[in-house]
């Protein structure tokens, strides 16, 4: 599993359009993530939605989303990790199954055999894996070309990307070529998702709420703590979240 570039882990956390706004404490850094969500979405803007576009245009669509299979099953171990790390063994023996299955009659992942078997895949990482155990999350951190973090996610992403089998490729030029790719097939697919967050009276607040609440929502398994009433949840968009998720 990559850590995404850019708008990549903004708009995977968008699940909501109507978002209760929480309290400043989640964001004692707010001047300091304004400036650097503005530098992200620059550099967005003049590189990797650019290449994202072109990426789109050429590609056909079954290539596409065999491009994004074969990432998702690359990152197959940082699930079955973590799900054994926060006491899921069952999950972890499912995604054991869906790495072992697609590697293989899905041809190197390009095709995920899995879910269709009844095997779907689950989204976890060090994060919430420190969460399970305790770990608070720490105020809102918008990182350089990562863009909407928290604290713990911070540290919890290069554990992630340590598991991920692309690390662990024996030609470093390979390695290159295949996170690159990797960054531009993530990004071709959340291109719908760009409106979303343009259409809101400050992008930066819808971000930081859609954010904060996905990953609290990935915590809890989809069950968070929190009170129905206080937010309003667009169906659609949500599913369409989720299998973007898939892609991961």
């Amino acid at each position: 599993m990559i850590r995404s570039p850019l708008a990549l882990l903004v708009m995977l956390s968008l699940g909501l359009t109507g978002c209760a706004t929480t309290s400043d404490n989640n964001d004692p850094w707010e001047g300091y993530n304004r400036g650097m969500t503005s530098f992200n979405n620059g550099a967005d803007r003049v590189l990797l939605k650019p290449l994202a576009r072109g990426y789109r245009a050429v590609t056909p669509d079954l290539m596409e989303r065999g491009v994004s299979n074969f990432f998702s099953n690359l990152g197959e171990p940082v699930n079955i990790l973590n799900n054994l790390l926060q006491g899921k063994p069952v999950a972890a023996l499912s995604d054991t199954g869906r790495l072992l299955l697609n590697s293989t009659v899905g041809i190197g992942g390009l095709f995920d055999v899995a879910s269709k078997s009844g095997m779907p895949r689950h989204n976890e990482d060090f994060g919430q894996t420190m969460a399970k155990w305790g770990v608070p999350s720490g105020p809102y951190f918008v990182l350089p070309f990562l863009g909407p973090s928290t604290v713990r996610d911070a540290f919890g992403a290069p554990a992630d990307r340590a598991v991920n089998l692309i690390e662990h490729l024996d030609s470093a030029s390979l390695e290159d070529k295949l996170t690159v790719l990797q960054i531009i097939s993530i990004r071709a697919n959340l291109l719908p998702l760009d409106a979303q967050i343009n259409a809101s009276n400050d992008p930066y607040l819808f971000v930081r709420e859609a954010y904060l609440q996905r990953r609290n929502f990935l915590v809890y398994d989809g069950e968070p703590p929190i009170d129905e009433e206080d937010f309003e949840f667009d169906e659609d968009f949500d599913e369409d979240l989720d299998n973007f998720d898939d892609d991961l």
